[in-house]
C-alpha cells in the first residue's frame, strides 16, 4: 500500500522530529506540523514546557508516528459483573494436607508448631516453627521435577492440583474446559529461598557446580507457570509478591479476572517454604520471632499479654474460583461465594503498622464497598493477628473502628495453631473462612490465657470451637511494606 510508510522510515522520521526539539525547533515544527494551532500533536506547546520528544534526562526519545492512523478511541466494554464462587480448596500445612483434616484439627485446637527438624538450629535463639514433618509429591509432581524444585513450588503445585480434585475437576471435565479461559495466580512472599541459597553455596566452589535451574526455580512466578504448563491452562498466569499479604492479593486479582469476563476458572492463593537457615536467621535478625522454645505449642498466642513474637510456618493454600454459571453448568458443589475485597498501603513504615491504623481501616471499608455489604453483615473475622505486640493491637483497634460494638462478631486467628505461613497465610486462612461457612463452626484461639487489657475479649473466640452461622466472613492479611488486604466470603444463596 503506497499510503503506508515502511516501519523503518516512520521510525527515522520520528527520531528526526524528536532530535529537532532544541535550537530552531519552532521553525521545524511549523514545517512538519503546519502553522497556527495545529502543531505536531494537534495543540500548541505551552511556553517553557518540555518538548514531547525529549525525556526528563534531556535525551531525545524516538516516538513512532503513524499519521495514516486516525485517533483510536478507547472504548471500555460494558460487562455486567459476574458472580464468583469457591468450588475447590487445596492445602499443604503443618496441620494436614486435606481441607477437612486441616479444619478439623483447627476446630480441635491442635497446634502444628514444634521443634525444627529440617536442619541443626541449636545455635539459634529460635528453634521452633510450624514445620511440615511429612510431605509427599507422589502422584502430584513428576519425580524428575520434584528432585530439582524448591519446596515452595512443590507445595504450590500439590495444593493447586488438590484444589482441582477437591473441586471435582475430573480428567473428563478438564478436557472439556476452555483452557484459554482458565488461569493460575498463586504467589509467594519469599520464592525459592532454598534453591537460591544452595546456588550461592555451590558458587563458592565454582559456577560449574550450580544448579542450572537455580534462577528460574527461585523466582516467585515459576510455581504458577509450571502448574499452568502441566494443566495446559493458557489464561492469566503470574504471581504477586506482597510479603505476608500475598495470598489475598492473588485471590482478589484472580476473582477480578472472572468478574471482568476475562476468565471462567482461576486457581489462586499462596505458597512459601522459608524454614531454612537463611529464612530463620533473617527473621531472628529482625527480632520478630518468638523464643518460647521450651513449649512450642504455646509459642503463638495472638492478643495474649505474654506473646513474644510470631512463629514461622510453611505450606500452601489454594482456592478454585469459578464463574457462577460455569460452575452450575458442570454441576460443581459450591462451597461459598466470593463477594469482594480491597488493597491499601499504610505508606508509613517497612515493618511497623500505622499507629492510627489508617491503612487497615481504609482497606476494610473499601472491601465492604467493593462487596456491596454493610458492616452489620460481618459476623466473622479471620484476623491477620500474628502474635506480635504492635500488630495484634493495631488490627484489633481497626476492627473496633470499623465494626463498633457488635456482640454477634466473632474473631479468631488461625496463626495461633499454624504459625505464620508468610505469603501462604492468607491462602490457608481463606480456606478456614470458607470452611467456617460450610460447617457452621469457627475454630478457637488457643493460648489466649490472659488477653491484653485493650482488647475486648468478648468478641474473640475462646479456647473451644464455637457455633457460628456465618453471614459474611472477612479475612485480613497484612505484609511488610505496609501492604493491607481484605477479602470477603459468604454462603452461596
Amino acid at each position: 500500500m503506497a499510503g503506508v510508510a515502511p516501519p523503518l522510515c516512520t521510525w527515522l522520521v520520528a527520531a528526526c522530529l524528536s532530535a529537532a526539539c532544541g535550537d530552531g525547533e519552532k521553525e521545524k515544527l511549523r514545517r512538519y506540523g503546519g502553522s497556527g494551532g495545529g502543531m505536531l500533536f494537534g495543540s500548541r506547546r505551552r511556553p517553557g514546557a518540555r518538548c514531547r520528544g525529549r525525556a526528563r534526562s534531556g535525551i531525545p526519545m524516538a516516538v513512532a508516528l503513524h499519521p495514516e492512523r486516525g485517533a483510536v478511541e478507547s472504548k471500555k466494554t460494558d460487562i455486567k459483573q459476574r458472580r464468583v464462587v469457591v468450588t475447590g480448596m487445596g492445602v499443604v500445612t503443618p496441620l494436614g494436607h486435606d481441607p477437612d483434616e486441616f479444619y478439623n484439627n483447627l476446630l480441635q485446637g491442635v497446634s502444628g508448631i514444634s521443634e525444627i527438624e529440617a536442619f541443626d538450629c541449636s545455635k539459634y535463639p529460635t528453634r521452633i516453627a510450624g514445620e511440615i514433618k511429612s510431605f509427599s509429591t507422589d502422584g502430584w509432581v513428576a519425580p524428575k521435577l520434584a528432585k530439582r524444585m524448591d519446596k515452595f513450588m512443590l507445595y504450590l503445585i500439590t495444593a493447586g492440583k488438590k484444589a482441582l480434585e477437591n473441586g471435582g475437576i475430573t480428567e473428563e471435565i478438564m478436557n472439556e474446559l476452555d483452557k484459554s479461559r482458565c488461569g493460575v495466580l498463586i504467589g509467594s512472599a519469599m520464592g525459592g529461598m532454598k534453591v537460591f541459597s544452595d546456588a550461592i553455596e555451590a558458587l563458592r566452589v565454582s559456577y560449574k557446580k550450580m544448579n542450572p535451574f537455580c534462577v528460574p526455580f527461585a523466582t516467585t512466578n515459576m510455581g504458577s507457570a509450571i502448574l499452568a504448563m502441566d494443566l495446559g491452562w493458557m489464561g492469566p498466569n503470574y504471581s504477586i509478591s506482597t510479603a505476608c499479604a500475598t495470598s489475598n492479593f492473588c485471590i482478589l486479582n484472580a476473582a477480578n479476572h472472572i468478574r471482568r469476563g476475562e476468565t471462567d476458572v482461576m486457581l489462586c492463593g499462596g505458597s512459601d517454604a522459608p524454614i531454612i537457615p537463611i529464612g530463620l536467621g533473617g527473621f531472628v535478625a529482625c527480632r520478630a520471632l518468638s523464643q518460647r522454645n521450651s513449649d512450642p505449642a504455646k509459642a503463638s498466642r495472638p492478643w495474649d499479654v505474654d506473646r513474644d513474637g510470631f512463629v514461622m510456618g510453611e505450606g500452601a493454600g489454594v482456592l478454585l474460583l469459578e464463574e457462577l454459571e460455569h460452575a452450575k453448568q458442570r454441576g460443581a458443589e459450591i462451597y461459598a461465594e466470593f463477594l469482594g475485597g480491597s488493597f491499601t498501603c499504610d505508606a508509613y513504615h517497612m515493618t511497623e503498622p500505622h499507629p492510627e491504623g489508617r491503612g487497615v481501616i481504609l482497606c476494610i471499608e473499601n472491601a465492604l464497598a467493593d462487596a456491596g455489604v454493610v458492616k452489620e453483615d460481618i459476623n466473622y473475622v479471620n484476623a491477620h493477628a500474628t502474635s506480635t505486640h504492635m500488630g495484634d493491637l493495631k488490627e484489633f483497634e481497626a476492627l473496633n473502628r470499623c465494626f463498633g460494638q457488635n456482640p454477634q462478631l466473632r474473631v479468631n486467628s488461625t496463626k495461633s495453631m499454624t504459625g505464620h505461613l508468610l505469603g501462604a497465610a492468607g491462602g490457608i486462612e481463606a480456606v478456614a473462612a470458607v470452611q467456617a461457612i460450610r460447617t457452621g463452626w469457627v475454630h478457637p484461639n488457643i493460648n489466649l490465657d490472659n488477653p491484653e487489657k485493650n482488647v475486648d475479649a468478648s468478641i474473640l473466640v475462646g479456647s473451644e470451637k464455637e457455633r457460628c452461622d456465618v453471614k459474611v466472613a472477612l479475612s485480613n492479611s497484612f505484609g511488610f511494606g505496609g501492604h493491607n488486604s481484605s477479602v470477603l466470603f459468604a454462603p452461596f444463596k
